[in-house]
Formats: C-alpha cells, sequence, structure tokens
C-alpha cells in the first residue's frame, strides 16, 4: 500500500468527549474491544453479501467472505480485517470521524462522572469502533469500497488526541484492516491464547469465519539437529460461525444466549430473559428476542424510530431496525426474525404491506407479551425492573394494538391507596381482588407527580369508604386511559371527572332513612350559598355544585367524563398545542368551615375574593395553571391582613 496524499482534520467534538470517557469507564472490561471490531467486520460482510445480490461484480471474484485476527508481539499491534462492503473517503468520515447517532448530546449529558455507571451508559449507547482506543494509543484503519478501483483506498489514522488523518493509499483487496498499536498495559491482547480466548467468549456465533494463523508446535531439539525446517502456519476457523438462532435450544446455554446478545445487540449488559421459537407450517421462520435489562438513553425520544429486530433471509442478514417486525409500543425488545419465505431483494418499501411480515409481527407480538407475563409471574422482582426501565412503553399499547389490549393491561403496575410505599406497586388483577363489597369499577386519578395524586381532595370520600383508587402519575397515563375502558369487564371510572355515585359502596354504604333526610336537609340548606358563588364564577365554571366526594376539603374542581385532566391541558399549551376551551365544574363541601365563613360574608366584594379563593386553589390543587396569578396572591394577602386584623 502506498501513501499518495495526506490530510489532517478535526474530530466531532462529542467525538473527542466519547473517546475520553470510554477510554476511562471501559478500562476494567478491555477485551470488548475485539467484539466491537468483529462485530463491525461481520456487519461489513453481511452489508457485501445483500448488495451482491443485486450486484455480483461487488464480489470481485472473491465470495468467501471472512474475518481475519492476527497479532505482532515484536510490533505490540493486533489487526482485524475483513473482506466485507468496505468504505469510501465519504464512508470514513461520516463513519468514524462523527457520530450521526441522534441524541448524543443528550447521551453525553446524563453520563455522571461515575466510571462504573457509566460503563453501562456507554454500553446501551454502543460503543462500535472507538472501543479500540480502550486498549490502543495510536489505531490505523485502511480500507477500499467494494467495486472501487485498487488505487481508491483509503487509511485512516489517530491516536485519540483531538483529530485524525486520511490518506489515500493502494489497496489490492477490498474490505477494511484495523491495525492497533497497544498500550504498554494492553500489550497481553498480542497474544494467540489470548485472543483466541476473547473470540471464542463473545465472537463464536459470528456467521462468518473468524480466521487466526494455526498453532503450530515449535520443532523440538531433536528435530532442529536433523535440520527439520518449521511449517508455514496457515489461517484455520476458530469460531464455530453458525448461526446461534438456526441450533436446537436444547444446544445453547444461557451463558451462549448471553453473549449472543451482547454481541448482537450491541448492549453491555445480559437481558433480562428472552425467547427463541422456530415456527413451521404455512410460514417458516425463527425468531430469537430478547429484553433488556436498561432502557437506552433515548428509548423515549419521539424524534427516534427506532427497532430492535435485525431482519434475515435464509440466514442472509438484510436490514437493522426492520420497523415493520414489532409494534412502536414494543420497540424496547431486540433481536432478530430469519425468514424462510421472503425474497432476498426485500426492501422497506416491499415490507410495508406484506402478509408474510404482518403475520410475523403478530405472532411476535404475542410472544414477548407471554414472555412478559411468565417473567410477572415466576420472577416478579425481575419484572420490577422490567416494569420501571419499560412500563411507560407498555403504556402505548392501548392506542396501537387493541387486539392485544387486555394482555397488555394485565402486565400493568400502578400505584394505588391499598399501599403508602411509593416503591409498592399493584397489577390491576390484585385491585380487583381487593374490591369492596357492591363495587364494580375501577377507580384511579391522573395527576403530574405520585404527591399530587396520592394528596388530591378527590381521593378523601374514598378513603372514607375504604375504597382502593388507582394512582396514575405518567405523563402517558391520561392518553392512556382514553383508550383503555374496561378491564374484565369493569370500567374504569377517574374519581375527579363527571358525577359520582358510590350508593352501596364500601365501609358505612347503608344510609337509614334519617340520614338520608338530614343529608338532603343539609344540601337544600347550602342551595342559597352555593347560588351566591355560582353567579360570582359564571364565567370561569361550567357548574358549581355540593360535592359527594369531599369530607376534609373545601372544594374540588371536577371535569366532565370525557375531558383531559388539567395537568395533561396544561402539558400541551405548553408544548404549543391548542387545548379546546373548556370550563370545570366546582364542587364545595358545604360542611366545611371555610363555607360556613363564607355564608355569613356580607360584603359582597370580599364575598367575590372568597368565592375565587376557593376556585383558585382547587384547581392548584390539580394541577391547572392560574389565568390571573397575580390576582390570586393579592387576595390571599388582602386575606391574611383580614385576618390579622380581625385577631
Amino acid at each position: 500500500m502506498t501513501d499518495t496524499k495526506t490530510e489532517s482534520m478535526p474530530f466531532q467534538a462529542e467525538v473527542s468527549q466519547l473517546l475520553q470517557l470510554m477510554i476511562h469507564s471501559l478500562y476494567s472490561n478491555q477485551e470488548i474491544f475485539l467484539r466491537e471490531l468483529i462485530s463491525n467486520a461481520s456487519d461489513a460482510c453481511d452489508k457485501l453479501r445483500f448488495e451482491a445480490i443485486a450486484d455480483s461484480k461487488l464480489l470481485e471474484d472473491n465470495s468467501d467472505l471472512a474475518i481475519t485476527v492476527s497479532f505482532d508481539s515484536e510490533a505490540n499491534t493486533v489487526t482485524v480485517s475483513d473482506n466485507g462492503i468496505g468504505m469510501d473517503r465519504d464512508d470514513v468520515i461520516n463513519n468514524i470521524g462523527t457520530i450521526a447517532k441522534s441524541g448524543t448530546k443528550a447521551f453525553l449529558e446524563s453520563l455522571t462522572g461515575d466510571q462504573k455507571a457509566d460503563a453501562q451508559l456507554i454500553g446501551q449507547f454502543g460503543v462500535g469502533f472507538y472501543s479500540a482506543f480502550v486498549v490502543a494509543d495510536k489505531v490505523q484503519l485502511n480500507t477500499r469500497k467494494a467495486g472501487a478501483k485498487n488505487d481508491q483506498g483509503i487509511s485512516w489514522e489517530s491516536d485519540a488526541s483531538g483529530g485524525y488523518t486520511l490518506s489515500e493509499i493502494d489497496k489490492p483487496v477490498r474490505g477494511t484492516e484495523v491495525v492497533l498499536h497497544l498500550k504498554d498495559e494492553s500489550k497481553e491482547f498480542a497474544d494467540n491464547f489470548r485472543l483466541r480466548h476473547v473470540i471464542k467468549k463473545y465472537s463464536d456465533h459470528i456467521t462468518f469465519p473468524i480466521m487466526m494463523l494455526e498453532q503450530v508446535a515449535p520443532l523440538t531439539d531433536e528435530q532442529t539437529e536433523a535440520g527439520e525446517v518449521q511449517a508455514a502456519a496457515e489461517l484455520e476457523q476458530v469460531n464455530a460461525a453458525s448461526a446461534l438462532w438456526t441450533k436446537s435450544k436444547s444446544e445453547i446455554s444461557d451463558e451462549d444466549y448471553q453473549e449472543f446478545y451482547k454481541q448482537v445487540c450491541q448492549d453491555y449488559e445480559a437481558p433480562l430473559t428472552w425467547a427463541h421459537n422456530r415456527v413451521e407450517g404455512n410460514l417458516e421462520y425463527t425468531s430469537l428476542l430478547f429484553i433488556p435489562a436498561k432502557a437506552p438513553f433515548d428509548l423515549y425520544d419521539a424524534s427516534m424510530q427506532r427497532n430492535g429486530i435485525k431482519l434475515f433471509v435464509q440466514r442472509v442478514f438484510i436490514m437493522d431496525e426492520a420497523e415493520k417486525l414489532m409494534p412502536r409500543y414494543l420497540r424496547f425488545v431486540k433481536g432478530l426474525v430469519d425468514s424462510n419465505d421472503l425474497p432476498l431483494n426485500v426492501s422497506r418499501e416491499i415490507l410495508q404491506n406484506n402478509k408474510v411480515i404482518e403475520s410475523i409481527r403478530k405472532a411476535s407480538s404475542k410472544r414477548v407479551l407471554t414472555l412478559l407475563e411468565n417473567l410477572a409471574d415466576k420472577e416478579p422482582e425481575k419484572y420490577k425492573t422490567f416494569w420501571a426501565e419499560f412500563g411507560s412503553c407498555l403504556k402505548e399499547a392501548p392506542g396501537e394494538d387493541h387486539a392485544n389490549k387486555d394482555q397488555v393491561a394485565k402486565l400493568y403496575r400502578f400505584n394505588s391507596t391499598h399501599n403508602s410505599d411509593a416503591n409498592e406497586q399493584t397489577s390491576l388483577d390484585d385491585y380487583i381482588g381487593r374490591m369492596q363489597p357492591g363495587q364494580d369499577k375501577i377507580y384511579y386519578i391522573t395527576a403530574d407527580s405520585l404527591s399530587a395524586a396520592s394528596n388530591s381532595p378527590h381521593l378523601e370520600i374514598f378513603k372514607e369508604k375504604g375504597i382502593e383508587v388507582v394512582l396514575m402519575h405518567d405523563r402517558v397515563d391520561e392518553w392512556m386511559m382514553t383508550y383503555l375502558n374496561e378491564y374484565e369487564q369493569k370500567p374504569f371510572v377517574s374519581v375527579a371527572k363527571g358525577d359520582l355515585d358510590l350508593a352501596g359502596v364500601g365501609k358505612d354504604s347503608s344510609e337509614t332513612e334519617t340520614e338520608k333526610a338530614e343529608a338532603e336537609k343539609r344540601l337544600a340548606e347550602a342551595e342559597p350559598l352555593i347560588k351566591r358563588i355560582s353567579a360570582i364564577l359564571d364565567n370561569d365554571t361550567s357548574e358549581v355544585r355540593a360535592s359527594t366526594r369531599l369530607t376534609s376539603s373545601p372544594a374540588c374542581v371536577v371535569l366532565a367524563e370525557h375531558e383531559m385532566a388539567l395537568h395533561m391541558q396544561q402539558l400541551l399549551k405548553q408544548a404549543g398545542h391548542e387545548v379546546p376551551d373548556s370550563k370545570p365544574i366546582l364542587e364545595v363541601n358545604p360542611e366545611h368551615p371555610i363555607l360556613a365563613l363564607l355564608d355569613q360574608e356580607q360584603d359582597e366584594e370580599r364575598f367575590a375574593d372568597w368565592s375565587r379563593l376557593l376556585l383558585d386553589q382547587a384547581l392548584l390543587a390539580e394541577g391547572g395553571q392560574l389565568e390571573d396569578g397575580a390576582g390570586f396572591v393579592k387576595r390571599m394577602n388582602e386575606l391574611f391582613l383580614a385576618m390579622g386584623q380581625s385577631s
């Protein structure tokens, strides 16, 4: 290879930052550099095999795709090479000199400085080529794109200090060669046995042969004296090179699955669980699906249309992130599907309305949900981990996957008034098992925090009657409940919306005729006060009425049955969305001392201020925002002054 022209270029700022973080955070697990470089080489071979389906000339009369690992103990180098698709100058700059992945800045901001924790985050991001600098103080990459001329090769070189050089070179063999100049503390990797061990550990299931020079026994003294010559070493295959998913499950250990997952899915941690299935009949395909232990940092980034499923056809890799193979709410699932029924030249456009893909998608969705059910039943602690990481994704299901809505709802976990410990959550099945006599509805409340939900005045009558209420405080919950209307034939009812009828439900649910008559009398006596308040708040409320919800608070706002919660309305407004104008219902507690004071107030201006304060504090308690915050403060100050003067 001959250099013809060299130019120096700076790294993208994020690359320099990420390089330094990786070098320090991944130091304790140096050997993964080989896994990552072999994985890249495998991807390059996969891409060439796929591209060659349409253009066989790209193979350049050499269809035997392979990866070669070599070392030089005297020069202290390790080299990983492949004869895959290769790169041209633009490819090198885009793939090596920059990080094109969306969300890099957010990822870097999420790092904590704790090396152990950051190593896990970096693993979720995908370390790839840059892991080479964990063991090397200089890296050289020589590459030529398949189909290009020999003199169109590119050499990339860097010591990770802030930039890199690019040179034009002659490269007779297509593909990519990465030469690592090892640091003194990493020279252990310039060793035959060490490299073979790492390859077997991490990359045994790479489907292309990984070749190394065979280990030749040294000549004995007798052989040397007899004039024998050392035989030339030949390349030998050191990995099994068989697709793991094509084997019988009985032949694969848990460790095999875990290492395969780490290598293929580029994760630093082992998965929580997995499902390996072979389907035969009208359709023939194999799926190997994993549930990760940690959510990637950008899982809920709307701009990232991620999907972790790789598509193979007859063991030929076709595409990454085949989004049609799994619904969006299961986008956290990683793994692969290998079909015998699709053509090798399948494209994303062909997948759009493909019946084979649709059948695989439905079956795979069911398989994942069943896998999660088994995890919840048999390993509840692991399921807690899953729910904390991915629960919000599952809550998107009712609006996306009506057919599996009930099966998904079975997997939901919520806080509730049954347990004050925020770490203890309940399933809907457990909630139903604790229902009070006469109860046939699932009561819930949505709020923007657990504290706001658990302290809502709407819960007062439920606590008094011993009726459990589900506390929903994820942002997605309000949206979810517009699609999740019932579970096990029991309707969901928001305690903060519509009319409330708890007659015959819960503790002390049977009222005597005398008690009913007394309650009706109190309501009749409160009617004039309610009319006075209603006249003041006519422009701000749709109705003022006596409450059946409140036992210790003076007032609360109630929305119409199908109206959006106030905290959600506020979020949408802040995001620039239009929200239909609506007026809440104000419910007041006629037996509260504040209402008694209000009833005695003869000064109409002060009465109006008190009435507005009553509405304002009720709106704030529900996560609403006041239209006139300054007016609220002024009224509060005047109230405090009046209280001080009266005392």
